[in-house]
């Protein structure tokens, strides 16, 4: 794939906390795949707003399931990250 080189300008805290979660794999690679998932959020946002125009705004229990299903999602992907399975599950 291509790569062109730019320059960008972040607070100094916040470089410093994606440092120690970038070391791995590089900050450029970091940076990259945070973009993509900006890019992904901004596209389904785009299609929830497509869909509401067609279909009506979601409904507040539909919003709150869904919101919890996040969560749910965003615990388990701490737990992986940290390594702790005890809480249940294996890791992939």
């Amino acid at each position: 794939m291509a790569t062109k080189k730019i320059t960008v300008t972040i607070p100094e805290d916040l470089l410093e906390e994606i440092r120690v979660d970038a070391a791995e794999r590089g900050l450029s690679a970091y940076v990259a795949e945070a973009l993509r998932a900006k890019r992904d959020r901004d596209r389904l946002r785009e299609l929830v707003g497509w869909l509401e125009e067609e279909y009506g705004p979601v409904a507040d229990d539909e919003r709150a399931a869904a919101m919890a299903e996040l969560e749910d999602l965003d615990a388990e992907h701490a737990r992986r990250r940290t390594g702790d399975m005890r809480s249940g599950g294996e890791a992939a």
